[in-house]
């Protein structure tokens, strides 16, 4: 849901909301992610053969703090997390490459204590690296579309040091961008998007999935199949929004009968 989204809602709607997606939408994949605060109850609706990753860290982060620093929820551990029926632990880390290194570092040894920790609960790792640059407020925009891949590409947590295990990636552009996907401004040819694709594969030797970032289900799978002819050997998906977001309104506005019908 979206912030405005959330403001409107009780947490027993969220609740009834994260239910219903684990009991209809389980059954079609191989696991589903969500957070403690919110997603217990939906935990343990999902599917029997579907897996659980539980979040860690807390929703967004201080805008009036500088360098977008992460944090663990406060009241959970690896070990918690793991004794509540996850299979995996998410963390979700903002990450600009051009930081300042007193920025960064105290992100990289963030990271290397939540991997020490999954290490110790023998645990799997997921983490989740959201690119963004600290002279631009706007991610939708050409601007920051022009210096996405980089960003992007450079912001791995590869090193052994870390102990993760998978990466939930984004993909390395902004495919309303690129020649072809895009209804005005173009930052990329479909050859330029396509090297990107295949430079961000030859980044890492961890098993790497892509996050939908919110675009819709139809640009999503678009953006899918761009990437696996461009050569990327991506392990799978975690789509949110992608998937759900349009149930949202329906739930609100209609109830569950029609949320299920949706």
């Amino acid at each position: 849901m979206n912030k405005n989204q959330e403001k409107e809602a009780t947490a027993e709607q969220i609740k009834e909301f994260k239910t219903l997606v684990s009991k209809h939408l389980t059954k079609y994949s191989s696991s589903i992610l969500l957070d403690p605060e919110y997603g217990l109850e939906a935990s343990k609706a999902r599917d029997k053969n579907a897996g659980l990753l539980l979040a860690y860290e807390k929703t967004g982060y201080d805008a009036n703090a500088v360098g977008r620093l992460p944090d663990c929820l406060v009241e959970w551990s690896a070990k918690r997390l793991k004794e509540e029926g996850a299979d995996a632990v998410k963390f979700l880390l903002y990450y600009d490459v051009d930081e300042s290194e007193e920025i960064n570092i105290q992100k990289k040894a963030y990271m290397e204590r939540v991997g020490a920790e999954c290490v110790a609960e023998d645990i799997p790792f997921f983490l989740e690296i959201l690119s963004y640059d600290c002279k631009i407020d706007d991610n939708s925009t050409a601007e920051y579309a022009k210096v996405k891949p980089r960003k992007v590409i450079e912001a791995v947590f590869s090193d052994p040091r870390y102990n993760v295990d998978v990466l939930k990636v984004e993909v390395p552009v902004n495919m309303k961008f690129v020649e072809g996907f895009s209804d005005g401004e173009t930052v990329y040819t479909r050859e330029e998007a396509a090297n990107y694709f295949k430079l961000q594969e030859e980044s890492t030797s961890l098993p790497y999935i892509y996050l939908s970032a919110g675009v819709s289900a139809r640009l999503f799978q678009d953006t899918l199949k761009f990437a696996h002819d461009s050569g990327a050997k991506f392990n799978g998906v975690l789509c949110g929004r992608a998937t759900w977001a349009n149930g949202v309104e329906v739930f609100a506005k209609e109830g569950e009968k029609a949320t299920v019908e949706w």
